[in-house]
């Protein structure tokens, strides 16, 4: 009962709260009358004694609040009060609140970007039921996921951690509905794979292990929702028709529920396919050999109540068992388990320490743009100490005070939060119908989700708390007598909590523009860098010739042809054929060697792995790679002749011992053959810019055959003139063989990529905090001048000279600047080594870098001083003596 009748009465409080104030004001006005009346009786007059009887019950505000917080608190009448008082000040101060709310938004939006981004490729699980239970399989010794077929099937059926263990591997296709033949990408999966994952068919039905009887036993496909809507238009009738798929009929037998993507966060397949049926689409997906690793990633829910220790245990166990069982064609392995999200050093570790090297990065932006509004609230609080005083000397509580100021730093802070979490929200949906690279069918999926959204609220009230408790100790300090007695307003004391937050403001601008700079010039080396290539004035011409059903011997004279027809175009000077182009896919084939003495050929005594890549004759001149001894390749290099390889310089270091006597020697590959080296070219880069140095060796396509296959053309015309002529050729050849044509140089947008977006995001970090750095500087050293506009008046009237008195006004805040400028640089030279992992030869070091940042700090310096500069330079000494 009690408590139901506290609960009317603080109801009853809020309603009726202009009643209850009125009563409470007659009862204290009745109180003082009262007590006047008895000091009147005792002799004292009725002025004076009207006037002790009031200083006896204290100041009426204070009074007011006491009796109202113990008739049931004032909680929400004051907030409403706080919060009309605040917006009548920010309205006063519409540049101080402009400032304050854009800064916050940028710093806010910035961080809410990043930690989406963060979120989408390493934090965010899979799309799937039971996410937080899935679970993939990698490989400890390089961090790789792929396992060969023979492999998997011994993992899945002997482990005792599992429920399940599917697989999949990423293809592409040549897809022919009756019209339009086109390129398409896959996912070739086992038959558990839908299953294992708890998928549920969106129409139709999915395939399942009971599907699979051997090689190519389940010619069917399920369909991704997003290409059942964007190829046939939604169309429920397209279950079970029939199309094909690199000339082989398959039925179509569902489609994908839609919010299921595959299980590879970056990539949108088109549809999914049984492995079993993979040998189709690439012949060398053979289900069979234990040493071919092609699945790219296995996974699968781990059984309740065993903890991904336990289940690396088992795999290791049954890993020691398969090498004891198959000595020759098993290389132990050591598994450990890793949530399914990017495939190892594919882009896992670099993507994972350049996003947590850009959240902390945006992080010090935020602290900037805090240290920034501190040192602004500062400043608001000393201009306001009389206010403050007279408030104070009038009763009212300094928790109060304080709890408005926090009010009015709050406000601010939700303001900025959410205008910059709206602009980070327009952004998102730009990204991701962004395509960076027109081949892949590349997804991003930054979403405001749960996580985005309570990260974005948490930033907002923290940054609010944090720069509004600069000032408390301001508050707390503040003597109300001294201050109305001196008519003047308080001073900020030693400034010591000012001169922190302006260091570290200029400290933090420091490390974002040597990372920018050094992001810039690493840009800059791998645009203009040394391949082993010359990607300008080449084109590249993809096509897969088992797509158009091209299988054995019709491959390589296909290819020929190509060749050829592409040869009699006017302007073209050399054409060749690769299987992989060097940096063009982020991909390449590889292969082990052994030395020419070495007998025992397991995978354990290979000298090296080597970047492989299969070609056809003329093409060193079309690429445009020196061949530095020996001879390259002609149509005679066929299968029926001798082995042959032109190998890189750094093969020959690795394999053979030299580079100079290298030409004529011989290497073993895996398959135990013997191949004659019969010439020697430059290194090169093959899979990303920032890869070290690797062994390479070129081989004759005419001997390596590959229905892999990338023209590479080279001419001075016109890239979009001369495709049109290429495609002209091409169905000339054969009408349905699909084709994607770019240039070289269109083509490194894929490795130059994370060096672009490094360099375009900490560029924009590196502006926004230059901006900070330069209104932090403005700010202090235009408060320090107009604190000390009367000492610099009257030094001018004593005849200083302009240099004495912009050392005396602007001294601290150069000084400031010089301090946070060598702090920032030190820590830049220091954060910019995790760039080494994303931009091509980045290093912190350089000379030109280091000058850069100087010149940029010291420029930002001028710039913020200029405006108090003048302004200390055109003080009248006898107008500003006059006035005091």
């Amino acid at each position: 009962m009690r408590l139901l009748d506290s609960i009317r009465f603080r109801i009853a409080v809020l309603f009726q709260r202009s009643q209850m104030n009125a009563e409470m004001e007659e009862e204290l006005r009745s109180h003082i009358q009262l007590r006047a009346d008895d000091l009147e009786r005792s002799g004292v007059p009725r002025a004076e004694a009207e006037r002790r009887a009031r200083m006896e019950f204290g100041p009426g505000l204070r009074l007011r609040e006491e009796c109202q917080d113990a008739a049931g608190g004032t909680f929400v009448e004051s907030l409403s009060q706080d919060l009309r008082f605040t917006l009548r000040m920010l309205r006063k101060s519409p540049g101080f609140t402009c400032v304050a709310v854009i800064t916050l938004a940028l710093a806010i939006g910035a961080n809410a970007v990043v930690f989406a981004a963060l979120n989408a490729v390493v934090l965010r699980p899979l799309d799937v039921p039971r996410a937080e239970s899935l679970y993939s399989i990698h490989r400890v010794n390089d961090n790789g996921a792929s396992l060969s077929y023979p492999n998997y099937i011994d993992f899945r059926d002997r482990n005792r951690s599992f429920e399940d263990l599917a697989a999949y591997d990423i293809l592409t296709a040549g897809l022919d509905t009756g019209r339009n033949p086109s390129r398409v990408w896959l996912l070739a999966v086992t038959g558990n794979y839908f299953d294992a994952l708890g998928i549920q068919p969106h129409i139709g039905r999915f395939f399942h292990s009971s599907d699979e009887r051997g090689q190519n036993s389940a010619p069917y496909i399920v369909l991704s929702h997003a290409f059942w809507r964007s190829r046939f238009q939604e169309d429920p009738g397209v279950v079970g028709r029939v199309v094909q798929v690199n000339k082989h009929p398959f039925t179509i037998i569902g489609v994908a529920p839609p919010g299921f993507r595959g299980t590879i966060l970056f990539l949108n397949p088109d549809f999914f396919l049984p492995l079993v049926n993979a040998a189709q689409i690439d012949s060398s997906k053979v289900l069979t050999g234990r040493s071919k690793r092609f699945l790219f990633m296995t996974m699968g829910h781990l059984k309740h109540g065993v903890s991904p220790e336990q289940a690396a245990a088992d795999l290791n166990s049954i890993s020691a068992h398969l090498e004891k069982t198959y000595p020759g064609d098993f290389q132990h392995i050591t598994m450990t388990l890793a949530r399914p999200s990017l495939y190892g050093d594919f882009l896992g570790r670099p993507a994972k320490a350049f996003l947590t090297a850009l959240m902390l990065l945006s992080g010090l932006i935020l602290l900037a743009a805090c240290a920034n509004l501190g040192n602004l609230f500062a400043a608001r609080a000393a201009d306001r100490s009389r206010e403050v005083a007279l408030r104070l000397a009038l009763g009212a509580g300094r928790i109060r005070i304080l709890r408005q100021l926090f009010t009015e730093a709050i406000l601010i802070s939700i303001a900025g939060g959410a205008l910059g979490f709206w602009g980070s929200a327009m952004l998102f949906g730009w990204v991701r119908a962004w395509q960076p690279f027109p081949q892949f069918p590349i997804f991003l999926p930054l979403h405001a989700d749960a996580n985005v959204v309570g990260v974005a609220l948490f930033l907002t009230l923290a940054s609010g708390l944090l720069f509004g408790a600069v000032p408390v100790a301001q508050v707390l300090r503040t003597d109300p007598y001294e201050i109305v007695k001196s008519g003047s307003r308080s001073t900020l004391g030693r400034g010591v909590a000012r001169d922190f937050l302006v260091v570290a403001q200029i400290a933090i601008c420091a490390v974002l523009v040597t990372s920018s700079l050094v992001a810039v010039r690493g840009l800059l080396r791998s645009m203009y860098g040394d391949f082993g290539f010359e990607p300008k004035n080449a084109l590249l011409v993809g096509t897969v010739l088992d797509m158009a059903g091209y299988r054995g011997d019709a491959v390589p004279a296909m290819q020929k042809r190509m060749i050829e027809a592409m040869e009699t175009i006017p302007g073209v000077s050399a054409v060749g054929a690769v299987d992989w182009p060097a940096l063009a896919n982020g991909d390449f084939s590889a292969s082990l060697v052994f030395t020419d003495d070495t007998t025992d050929l397991r995978p354990r005594n290979a000298v090296a792995t080597v970047a492989t890549l299969k070609i056809a004759p003329d093409y060193f001149s079309a690429a445009g790679t020196a061949l530095l001894a020996g001879r390259g390749f002609t149509w005679h290099d066929s299968k029926e002749a001798p082995r042959v390889a032109v190998i890189t310089q750094e093969f020959a270091r690795r394999v053979l011992g030299s580079a100079t006597s290298a030409v004529g020697r011989h290497f073993k590959t895996r398959e135990g053959e013997r191949i004659e080296v019969v010439g020697l070219a430059e290194d090169g880069k093959f899979q990303n810019l920032t890869e070290d140095l690797r062994p390479a060796m070129f081989v004759p396509l005419l001997q390596w055959p590959s229905g892999e296959t990338w023209l590479v053309v080279r001419s001075k015309r016109d890239p979009q003139q001369l495709s049109a002529a290429i495609k002209d050729k091409l169905r000339g050849l054969d009408s349905g063989l699909p084709s994607f044509i770019q240039t070289y140089d269109e083509a490194m947008n894929l490795p130059l990529f994370p060096s672009r977006v490094a360099t375009v995001s900490l560029g924009v970090l590196g502006m926004m905090g230059a901006m900070l750095s330069m209104t932090g500087i403005f700010g202090l050293a235009a408060y320090s001048v107009s604190r000390r506009l009367r000492e610099l008046g009257i030094r001018i009237a004593l005849g200083a000279q302009q240099r004495e008195v912009l050392r005396a006004a602007l001294g601290r805040a150069v000084k400031l600047l010089a301090w946070g400028s060598a702090a920032g640089l030190l820590l830049g030279l220091l954060a910019t080594r995790v760039l080494a992992f994303i931009v091509y030869q980045a290093t912190p070091r350089d000379p030109l870098v280091l000058a850069g940042v100087v010149l940029a700090m010291s420029l930002l310096g001028l710039i913020a001083t200029w405006i108090p500069a003048q302004r200390a330079l055109s003080i009248d000494p006898l107008i500003l003596l006059r006035d005091e």
